[in-house]
């Protein structure tokens, strides 16, 4: 646990106690101050008290001696309306920050020669993925690395700072839009396609919400940006305006004289007008299709910035293993492959999975975001049939209407065991029947998880009901 800095004797609230929330609330509470906390639902309030944590309800409450407001992230402060608590913490003064923020002041009281490096990972897509392989990576080259944020731990939650440490933090733009002093060694921006543009009030809000990871950074630090999409180059651009870091373009796509690209499964830098071959992915299936090509190149830019050698990253790299839930490898039932997607809660994300793969039988549907399958378009053709549940089901048949072929279910459950119908026909070689939902899980699953857990248990009996035909 990372104890809070600056808070000692003061009181502040707390809103939002699930796990950031309760990370902060103990950070704070080593570090001195006196925490308010509140959640607006019952349930994480109970397993908040089981934890010994005493809740306020702060609405109710004098704030005369309240200093700041730690927000989760998921609760919006802006757009596309700032929760009532936030609401009177604008109207008393009182500042609103986020457990992000929290964990920056506690690095930044550090001595300059006692800071752990901080590498801090952005994108709308491949973040997760990005942000394990560079941990993978360190620890493998022998560094003391940890990930959190946006995936597995909290920040705050994270072992206490010392000099060689390094941290991996996948940062949304929730966790940035409220972060005003984390200095990152390393910041990577992997990609930018529209999400979660209510919360950000449109384009503009979700743009400037993440270009808050490149500041504080000073001339020792790199900026590694994906100039694939039209978005991201703009930054790439004007990089120059937010941050004095050393800027390194990365492609999947592209072939770059200066900066580090993958030409298929073969990652290159690019120096001086010469491209010296830096790894092939061709033994790594873990890191197959041009979305983990470019966070391969992505975790290999920031490693070279922090001194690692290339054959050692190599070597790291053909060990990854993977991420839970994104184009997670289930093995393979009488000739057919399974992949576990669930992570792809949008189109673009789809897309990068719908890419890697020849004969799919596609898994998709659930609560559909903005754009729903438009960045699919023109990207289907190894999609042999899809299979679509939840609610989002009869907007995505109209989709893929003319398209491909698409039947709807009503479950998950359902449509696995119709794709596997099919699959186990088809004599193409090793088809892959692939959950990559394109949309969000909460119509009919608590998270992303829940519903990967879910095909990853569907699976395992599909593959039980086979052993017991193989035994009879």
């Amino acid at each position: 646990m990372i104890r809070a800095v600056g808070f000692t004797g003061k009181t502040v609230a707390v809103l939002g106690l699930g796990r950031t929330g309760l990370a902060t609330i103990r950070a704070l509470q080593a570090g001195g101050a006196n925490v308010l906390a509140w959640d607006d639902n019952k349930a994480s309030r109970d397993a908040a008290a089981h934890e010994g944590i005493t809740c306020v309800d702060i609405e109710r409450r004098d704030w005369a001696d309240i200093a700041a407001l730690v927000l989760s992230p998921g609760i919006a402060h802006t757009y596309p309306k700032a929760h009532h608590v936030v609401e009177l913490a604008r109207a008393v003064g009182v500042e609103i920050i986020g457990d992000t923020e929290v964990f920056a002041r506690a690095l930044n009281a550090l001595p300059e020669d006692e800071r752990p490096r901080v590498v801090a990972v952005t994108g709308t897509n491949g973040k997760s993925t990005t942000t394990a392989l560079i941990t993978h990576i360190f620890r493998a080259c022998g560094h003391d690395a940890h990930a959190g944020g946006n995936i597995g731990r909290a920040c705050l939650d994270l072992p206490p700072p010392r000099k060689g440490l390094v941290y991996v933090l996948e940062l949304s733009s929730y966790q940035l839009e409220l972060t005003k002093t984390l200095r990152a060694n390393c910041a990577l921006w992997l990609n930018l396609t529209p999400d979660h543009l209510d919360r950000h009030n449109g384009m503009k809000g979700y743009i400037a919400a993440k270009e808050r990871i490149f500041l504080n950074q000073s001339a020792e630090d790199v900026a590694v940006v994906c100039t694939d999409d039209a978005p991201s180059r703009a930054i790439f651009m004007r990089l120059g305006a937010l941050t004095p870091a050393q800027a390194v373009p990365i492609s999947a796509h592209a072939v770059l004289s200066h900066g580090a690209y993958a030409c298929g499964q073969t990652i290159y830098i690019g120096r001086d007008g010469h491209h010296h071959k830096m790894m092939t992915l061709a033994q790594t299936p873990s890191l197959s299709g041009a979305h983990n090509a470019l966070n391969t190149v992505a975790a290999l830019v920031v490693g070279m910035h922090e001194g690692l050698g290339t054959a050692r990253m190599a070597k790291a790299c053909a060990s990854f293993t993977g991420l839970a839930h994104r184009m997670e490898y289930l093995g393979e039932v009488d000739g057919v492959r399974f992949v576990n997607d669930s992570k792809a809660t949008n189109g673009e994300a789809a897309k990068q999975a719908l890419l890697a793969f020849d004969t799919i039988y596609w898994l998709a549907g659930g609560q559909a975001k903005s754009g729903g399958l438009d960045a699919l378009q023109g990207h289907m053709q190894s999609v042999k049939q899809a299979y679509l549940f939840g609610a989002a089901k009869k907007q995505f048949a109209v989709a893929l209407k003319g398209k491909t072929p698409a039947k709807p279910y009503d479950t998950l459950d359902q449509a696995l065991a119709a794709a596997f119908a099919d699959a186990r026909r088809n004599r193409a070689k090793k088809p892959v029947v692939l959950l990559s939902p394109a949309c969000a899980s909460f119509d009919q699953y608590s998270s992303f998880e829940e519903r990967g857990d879910a095909f990853r248990a569907g699976v395992e009996k599909l593959r039980a009901e086979q052993k017991s035909e193989e035994d009879v």
